[in-house]
């Protein structure tokens, strides 16, 4: 099992324009699928109760693999598990509890588990939130956005490994670019909170793990690619101030541009899921269902990926910070 460190098998980041997507900023998760055949295979999808992972599952479903949505509120999953069970002609769509911020609940989805699983797509998320933290002590956007997620996939290995030529989805944001990791103080003790950069780092660490995933799991023929799904206005924003919601809507409006519907921007985590041209590929950021650019800082507000956030090294060191937190935290209630 190579869930640990840097004596692990690794492999190098693809680099850019080793395959040629048909798909664009405009193309929808369905399309994404047409022709493809996930019969057989099985897929978790977490935060599936709302905005873009409804879209993702459903798109998996048509597609025919069995999708479990992994959700806090059941009682929203299973609506929405009978909207894709309808939509799709009767495909299998199983709801489970799953609780990112609770260790032990993640620990318990894991724990019953059975079977293969072909691809997990870490899809649910918080953003700027209030200072808020887990009885731990982990800030809250961290805790869910990237420890929650890591611990998932880290506990779900053996299914991954067992599926053969499994896949991993790890959403990110451009919103990384507001910060890389700051180890020195993950959960913001000494520094003033600031929901912003609690945010990003959330999301770099998340890009970041797609990176290390793949370095430490490819040779278990798991592969892992990072997302970001582009601008849609959806519940996510729910912690923004209204004000600033206004006004960010209304800037995006004069600048000419559009957001994606929840359908669109669905649609880059379904081409990381499903998609033949990614068979084997690892360790990417995508946009608009292509890789990302790196670039200096993020073109527009939402095009690029930060150096940092693809970084090998940052990858290793985020991984051994990551373990180290999930066996403190297990130690502790033992």
């Amino acid at each position: 099992m190579r869930i640990g460190r840097h004596t692990t098998t690794t492999v190098r980041n693809i680099t850019m324009n080793t395959f040629d997507s048909p798909f664009t900023a405009a193309s929808t998760a369905l399309e994404v699928v047409r022709g493809v055949d996930l019969t057989g295979r099985t897929a978790v999808v977490t935060g599936a109760a709302s905005g873009i992972g409804i879209e993702t599952a459903r798109a998996l479903a048509h597609a025919g693999a069995d999708v479990t949505i992994a959700v806090r509120d059941v009682d929203a999953g299973h609506r929405v598990a009978g909207d894709i069970t309808r939509s799709s002609g009767g495909a299998v769509v199983q709801v489970r509890p799953l609780d990112l911020a609770d260790l032990s609940a993640v620990d318990r989805f894991t724990g019953e588990w059975s079977g293969p699983l072909h691809l997990l797509v870490n899809n649910a998320g918080i953003m700027m939130t209030p200072e808020l933290r887990t009885p731990l002590g982990w800030e809250l956007q961290f805790a869910t956005n990237h420890l929650g997620h890591a611990a998932l996939a880290i506990g779900l290995h053996g299914a991954l490994a067992a599926a053969g030529g499994a896949r991993i989805v790890s959403l990110s944001s451009s919103g990384h670019g507001m910060s890389d990791i700051v180890y020195e103080d993950l959960f913001f003790r000494q520094r003033p909170y600031d929901a912003g950069h609690a945010y990003g780092q959330s999301k770099t660490a998340n890009a970041l793990f797609a990176v290390g995933a793949t370095r430490r799991w490819a040779a278990d023929g798991i592969t892992a690619n990072a997302v970001m799904p582009g601008g849609i206005w959806t519940n996510l924003q729910r912690h923004w101030d209204p004000s600033v919601l206004a006004a960010t809507k209304a800037q995006v409006a004069a600048a000419g541009m559009s957001a994606k519907t929840p359908e669109q921007g669905a649609a880059t985590s379904v081409f990381a899921a499903a998609s033949p041209l990614l068979d084997g590929v690892g360790g990417l950021y995508l946009e608009d269902c292509h890789e990302a650019e790196v670039v200096p800082a993020i073109i527009d507000g939402v095009s690029g990926v930060r150096p940092y956030a693809v970084d090998p090294e940052n990858a290793d060191r985020l991984w051994d910070v990551t373990l180290d937190l999930l066996g403190g935290a297990r130690r502790s209630v033992s």
